[in-house]
């Protein structure tokens, strides 16, 4: 009897503690790095992700592209993804998935002063203007990514059919350079750091960006589900906010030769050949983690008049930006301590 006492006494001591070393997963969905900096952001000062491992414990997952990222939701792979203003529309109509969320900005193309995705030729490919790409071969990363509707879009507006007057392959970024300079497609799709490829940039010129085609576009933003949120609101924002916090200090210049060590240490690419990353030559990124929602409105109308999509979306009806703007509003409150 003493025996049992004694062990339910050290089972109520030890209850609390047991709660606190499992606390709720937060499993962040990501593609392409340095563009997304969830595999690195906490690995090299995780002091500044105050509550990971107490409130919450992250988990960064790989996933090749937005589209696949639906799946990973459904299938319960993951609890935040990194969509693209093509993948969005299609998990909400097409997958069903209603109970989405916007919460955060990851990054956007075209903001002002900022980098823009840049569609590419050849300099000795007899092409000038948008009209002279009939009968070519267009490469794009994949059907229906953000650069491949950006590609359609402006196809369609100067009276070409995307799939009848051209030929559309699909290649990765990495990719884009080789495949142009061996003649394999007459326009290529270039983003950082591949668009900066000496070898690219001597052969070639940017016939149109993406900037020309969309206008300034949400380029990757966070997503969840709504119960998801609901469930671990509390931990969300302790997540949210030490995020903020790590990507600040990426974002320093003060800070910059250290993260760009920590990209190149992942990447195993030289820290040169990352020297665009967090200027200007770079997409943009809030320092509040607030989307552009107007942005988004614009390009999911777009692919609403192209055809596209089945059905207009308001993406302010699937965005709940309460738990970023609390994480914003209490790191510049403990900025001001």
């Amino acid at each position: 009897m003493r025996k049992l006492l004694a062990l339910a006494t050290l089972a109520l001591i030890l209850a609390p503690l047991t709660g606190r070393a499992d606390p709720p997963a937060i499993r962040l969905a990501w593609s392409v790095m340095p563009g997304e900096l969830a595999p690195v952001i906490f690995a090299s000062h995780p002091e500044l992700a105050h509550n990971n491992g107490k409130t919450y414990a992250f988990s960064p997952v790989h996933i090749t592209a937005s589209p696949q990222m639906i799946q990973g939701l459904a299938a319960n792979e993951i609890d935040i993804a990194a969509f693209a203003f093509s993948s969005f529309p299609l998990a909400v109509q097409n997958a069903r998935m209603t109970d989405l969320r916007i919460i955060a900005d990851e990054s956007q193309d075209g903001a002002p002063g900022y980098y823009t995705d840049e569609s590419k030729v050849r300099n000795d490919g007899g092409i000038a203007k948008i009209e002279d790409l009939k009968g070519k071969v267009l490469a794009t990363t994949g059907f229906g990514a953000a650069s491949d509707i950006a590609l359609r879009a402006m196809l369609t507006r100067h009276g070409l059919n995307p799939t009848k007057d051209v030929t559309i392959i699909q290649a990765a970024y990495a990719n884009m350079p080789a495949i142009l300079r061996e003649h394999k497609a007459d326009l290529v799709t270039a983003i950082p750091p591949f668009a900066f490829d000496p070898e690219l940039t001597a052969i070639s010129h940017t016939l149109f960006t993406g900037k020309d085609s969309m206008g300034p576009t949400e380029k990757i933003f966070w997503a969840a589900r709504k119960d998801f949120l609901a469930k671990n609101r509390a931990a969300m924002i302790d997540f949210m906010t030490d995020f903020m916090r790590a990507q600040r200090w990426f974002l320093d210049p003060a800070n910059r030769s250290a993260a760009l060590q920590i990209v190149s240490a992942f990447t195993k690419a030289p820290p040169s050949y990352y020297d665009y990353i967090w200027t200007k030559r770079d997409y943009f990124r809030d320092p509040r983690g607030m989307p552009n929602l107007e942005a988004l409105q614009h390009s999911i109308d777009v692919q609403v008049q192209l055809g596209f999509l089945k059905a207009p979306l308001d993406v302010k009806a699937y965005s709940d930006l309460s738990l970023v703007q609390e994480a914003a509003s209490r790191l510049d409150a403990s900025d001001h301590h």
